[in-house]
């Protein structure tokens, strides 16, 4: 396994992880009334799936995960939370944003990968459709009618990307 195969699933592990903690923010905030708590508990649901089977390809091939879980555990619980607050809609931009980073990430891995790891290739490729998924879920659930949703898209799709790049190395 190279470095950048390392690389690779330490950020993408933390990601699933922040993700659970994102919909837990969020639906500690709307519980199962809110528009949408359905659709958010199911995706999250997915997202916990995705973070267990990292974990383990994790385990299996010895690669530490990122040393910032306790700060992603925090700022995702955090912004879910928030974003519910501002409202059903902000959650979903919330969603509609994130995964548009993740897509990008994704594809960009699965370009990075070519053919050197197919069981990895795989994982990220049927992680990156359901990502996919969320987010087309999100912007059909109104995201773009969210208060502000040019700012607070832009913000989270910012601080996404700098998830992404602390969590490749530390």
């Amino acid at each position: 396994m190279t470095a950048k195969t390392a690389e690779m699933l330490r950020v993408d592990q933390a990601g699933e992880y922040g993700a659970t903690r994102i919909y837990a923010g969020q639906l500690a905030v709307m519980g199962n009334r809110a528009p949408h708590s359905a659709e958010i508990a199911a995706m999250a649901e997915q997202e916990a799936d995705h973070r267990k089977r990292f974990d383990a390809l994790l385990a299996k091939r010895g690669v530490r995960p990122t040393a910032l879980q306790p700060v992603w555990s925090v700022a995702g619980f955090a912004l879910g939370a928030t974003t519910a607050l501002i409202g059903p809609k902000a959650a979903m931009a919330c969603t509609a944003a994130i995964e548009t980073e993740i897509d990008l990430h994704y594809t960009e891995q699965l370009e990075q990968l070519g053919d050197q790891d197919p069981e990895l290739a795989e994982m990220i490729r049927e992680f990156r459709d359901d990502e996919r998924e969320h987010r087309d879920a999100a912007l059909a659930a109104g995201a773009e009618q969210a208060p502000a949703y040019p700012v607070l898209f832009t913000a989270i799709r910012l601080g996404c990307k700098a998830a992404i790049a602390l969590s490749k190395r530390i």
